[in-house]
């Protein structure tokens, strides 16, 4: 199961659990590209910290996908524009 699953099910199992509020501001920080305090980190357990170190991966990881797919979609445009316009077909 990937570690944002598992984060996901944590936070919505128990949202009040501190270490569920721990992995809820990581999130958020993560999508607001703000800034998130490492000490945070540092009162989780053993697993809890793996686990967050897994999300900030994943979330890298897929970020490097998003920006390759958009460059992908921008080319593909790109080409389509270079192609000859076809002409109308007869009825």
């Amino acid at each position: 199961m990937r570690a944002i699953k598992k984060v996901r099910q944590l936070i919505a199992h128990e949202p009040l659990n501190p270490t569920a509020q721990i992995f809820a501001r990581l999130i958020s920080s993560l999508v607001d590209e703000v800034d998130f305090s490492l000490k945070d980190l540092y009162e989780l357990g053993t697993s809890d910290f793996q686990l967050a170190m897994d999300i900030l991966q994943e979330w890298r990881l897929d970020r490097y996908y998003m920006g390759k797919a958009k460059t992908f979609d921008v080319a593909m445009q790109a080409l389509q524009l270079n192609q000859p316009k076809s002409s109308k077909p007869k009825a």
